[in-house]
């Protein structure tokens, strides 16, 4: 009987750690007795919103570019990504003394934009609804001879992201339950790598919002389900099909997937925002929208959630927890 080695493991999840160590934020984890009161358990935030560049996404991006050979940082790096991937990634390169190049949708939120050119990173735009990132991106790297980093569909972008939910269960113990937002996968299939291994009964569980719910579909067909470009708040998971890397591991590790609304994610935003004093971004809200919403059910004693991030301006924010608009 032979069995397969995993693409990432708990062991690449903790060097990726060491990595990161003095270069990425310990972020804190956040307890409210209200929210425990509200949702009946002892609830953990793990709050990324305090991570560089004010998101997970630098966990994984510098892993993966610190591990770049000294000619591949000299002729650059390339990446795609709505925001935080972007940012990461801009960030990542300006540390390691490389410059990067990063193909962002049109519509992509100007805060996020505006932060990744101010990492020095040169941006090439494209249609989200009409063009495909990947193809420009990849077209891109091979012109300039740069070297892509995608923002979930490489082992160590996974074990990078995966360092979030292990110092989660390294301050907190065993949880009963994880839940974590769902863009891509790399998030929580790197968080599902690390705290399953540490702590087999914990249960995780993804969160997509109701208009991209393509991890979701995918699991019940067993397959990758692709949808049509997602109409949604959350733009960190407008997303239209699973990584094909992620997908192995998630639809392997995951214990289901619950959807939220935009309506509800702005709720989310508003009680983190007044009753938590945090600001998270749509993305970062929607596990918080799914406890709060009870999606996930009846829930046991102990329950952490990763907020990813809170790249979010203020007159966006205003706009979508203000006027509800």
């Amino acid at each position: 009987m032979t069995t397969t080695t995993p693409p990432v493991t708990l062991d690449d999840v903790r060097a990726a750690a060491e990595r990161l160590e003095g270069v990425a934020h310990r972020t804190p984890v956040l307890r409210s007795r209200t929210l425990d009161a509200l949702a009946g358990a002892e609830i953990h935030l793990k709050c990324e919103n305090f991570q560089r560049v004010g998101a997970f996404k630098f966990r994984g991006a510098y892993n993966a570019a610190s591990r770049l050979t000294p000619g591949q940082l000299s002729r650059g790096i390339a990446a795609y990504s709505s925001g935080n991937h972007a940012q990461a990634v801009a960030l990542a390169a300006r540390e390691l003394g490389a410059t990067a190049v990063i193909v962002m949708p049109e519509d992509a939120p100007p805060s996020k934009r505006a932060a990744t050119e101010g990492y020095g990173a040169e941006i090439v735009t494209y249609d989200r609804y009409g063009g495909d990132r990947v193809a420009v991106a990849e077209a891109l790297a091979a012109e300039r001879g740069l070297t892509l980093v995608p923002p979930y569909e490489h082992p160590h972008v996974i074990a990078g992201q995966g360092t979030a939910a292990l110092e989660l269960v390294e301050e907190t113990g065993a949880l009963d339950v994880l839940l974590a937002p769902v863009g891509g996968g790399g998030l929580i299939a790197g968080s599902a790598t690390a705290v399953k291994a540490l702590h087999p009964g914990t249960r995780v569980i993804g969160v997509e919002p109701e208009a991209g719910d393509d991890t979701r579909r995918s699991l019940e067909a067993g397959r990758r389900v692709a949808i049509p470009v997602p109409r949604t708040i959350a733009d960190g998971q407008a997303l239209h099909i699973p990584g094909e890397l992620t997908f192995s591991l998630n639809r392997r590790l995951l214990d289901g997937i619950v959807l939220v609304g935009d309506d509800e994610i702005r709720e989310a935003m508003r009680f983190a925002f007044e009753r938590l004093k945090i600001v998270i971004e749509p993305s970062g809200a929607t596990p918080l929208a799914a406890l709060l919403t009870g999606r996930v059910g009846p829930l046991p004693p102990r329950v952490g959630l990763i907020l990813s991030g809170g790249n979010i301006d203020a007159a966006r924010f205003a706009r979508l927890c203000g006027s509800g608009a």
